[in-house]
Order: structure tokens, then C-alpha cells, then sequence
């Protein structure tokens, strides 16, 4: 994963509508055991599972579960213009999108409209 530090991003557009969260991505040791831990416990389906990342589907958003060697914690946003905020990349799942970081150095990844 490459994070794109940049004063250029594109800004919001203050017209447009309200963007939307892909999905928030966490840390965990196994996740096999995770999915496990969060379908016992909370009501969610699995978009993808394998070794190193899984994507749960909850009502109103999606949780990444991911392995801090492959991916880091991180936010993920839908956003018109993700080209803008650096080359996108392929990704198994099919979405595009690229990483950058806010001003405290948090990883952002932008991804491209999902059709």
C-alpha cells in the first residue's frame, strides 16, 4: 500500500450530495477467528474472506478486517473524483482506489464509484 501525502487533493464539492463511507477497516490477529467473533455476536454477512482480509455487511456500512502486514487500519470513502487523489489500483474485489493520508497522517483510501 502507498500513501499519497498531497496539499492538491480535489476539495468537496458544498453542492454536491453528502459522500459516503465504504467501509472501516481493523486490525486483527486472525481473521477467521474475527469473522467468527463478529457473526456470533453482531448480525452481518460476508461480501469476502480469505486468509489476510475479509469484508463483513452490516446494515449501514462494511467492516474491513484486515492483517496489519497486508493492509494498515484505515477508512474507506466513495468519492466522484478518486482518480484526482492519485492512480488508482486494482483490487481483488473489483473496487479501485488509492491511499492518502489527512493531516495527522491517518490512511485514507479513496475509492472509485462502484457500479
Amino acid at each position: 500500500m502507498t500513501t499519497t501525502v498531497s496539499r492538491e487533493l480535489p476539495s468537496a464539492d458544498p453542492l454536491g450530495p453528502l459522500d459516503s463511507i465504504h467501509h472501516v477497516a481493523i486490525a486483527v490477529r486472525d481473521v477467521a477467528e474475527a469473522v467468527n467473533w463478529y457473526r456470533k455476536h453482531f448480525r452481518c454477512d460476508i461480501s469476502y474472506q480469505d486468509a489476510t482480509w475479509a469484508l463483513l455487511l452490516f446494515s449501514n456500512t462494511q467492516l474491513a478486517l484486515v492483517i496489519p502486514d497486508q493492509h494498515p487500519p484505515h477508512i474507506g470513502f466513495i468519492h466522484p473524483k478518486a482518480e484526482e487523489f492519485g492512480p488508482l489500483k486494482g483490487h481483488r474485489d473489483g473496487t479501485r482506489s488509492c491511499y492518502v493520508a489527512d493531516p495527522s497522517g491517518n490512511p485514507v483510501e479513496v475509492l472509485a464509484p462502484i457500479s
